[in-house]
């Protein structure tokens, strides 16, 4: 008994420290975004235990609420310049994101035109879209960690739901890596593959034949290093391609490269 009454009180105290931060944020007028689980929950009705909490907002808005968290008595750090910052009380944290691992997923306006209203620990909140939820998930596959459960279980729950168009426009010249997940959720779900319009399918099926039809590109490039930090560093270091993370490509100078591959064995 003695255990779960500690157990609760851990749970009680971590959630006035995220029911404050909300608080700390809205008063400095800071625009943001509940994501994690808590978004998880609301496109999925699937509820996980877990410590997470995220928050997402625009690189503008970064470092005035990393400050804004600072006066109010965290301790606050950049742990990634090119996508992600933590607010700490005690043993307890928050993410503060405005990117992705990758550099690619940037918050912009649209994350926020088509937020979804909710309530989060009894205050009123905005949610990250499902289709920025699932455009996140998509590139995260590490040995350790693949999110395509994650997003097929949202495809299931909220597919009518979701704009569709917008879905696509969001991955961009990676729509490969979203037909490979719609194709993942066919293999899934296959009495429930309605939750995909089928002209969506077609579409992104034909751009594929399309693409076979060409010739391959002329530039010797790894796009896993967009969903794996660690899986295709041979890749980049040993076979010759180029690291598609890196600009002009992407988002990454080679210095966030560096201490995002640094990362992997010292922060975890």
């Amino acid at each position: 008994m003695a255990y779960q009454s500690t157990r609760d009180d851990s749970v009680f105290t971590t959630n006035a420290f995220y029911r404050r931060t909300l608080h700390v944020l809205s008063d400095a007028q800071v625009p943001f975004l509940v994501g994690g689980s808590h978004a998880f929950l609301n496109y999925t009705g699937i509820e996980r235990n877990t410590k997470d909490f995220d928050l997402f907002l625009r690189r503008d808005d970064f470092d005035r609420a990393l400050a804004s968290l600072t006066d109010a008595g965290y301790r606050t750090e950049v742990t990634f310049p090119h996508w992600l910052g933590k607010a700490h009380q005690g043993s307890d944290h928050i993410d503060v994101v405005f990117a992705s691992g990758n550099g690619i997923c940037r918050v912009d306006d649209m994350w926020f035109e088509k937020a979804v209203e909710s309530q989060v620990l009894g205050m009123p909140v905005k949610l990250m879209p499902a289709e920025e939820l699932i455009w996140q998930k998509a590139f995260i596959m590490e040995r350790e960690r693949f999110d395509g459960a994650d997003i097929v279980h949202i495809i299931r729950k909220s597919g009518p739901n979701l704009d569709w168009r917008r879905l696509v426009d969001r991955f961009g010249q990676y729509w490969p890596l979203l037909f490979s997940y719609l194709v993942f959720y066919v293999f899934v779900y296959p009495s429930e593959r309605d939750a995909i319009p089928r002209e969506i399918l077609q579409e992104l099926s034909g751009r594929l034949n399309q693409s076979l039809d060409s010739p391959p590109p002329d530039d010797k490039v790894c796009q896993g290093t967009l969903v794996s930090r660690a899986q295709y560093l041979l890749d980049i270091g040993q076979y010759g391609y180029a690291d598609a993370r890196l600009q002009p490509r992407g988002n990454m100078t080679p210095e966030d490269a560096i201490y995002w591959t640094w990362a992997i064995e010292h922060i975890r």
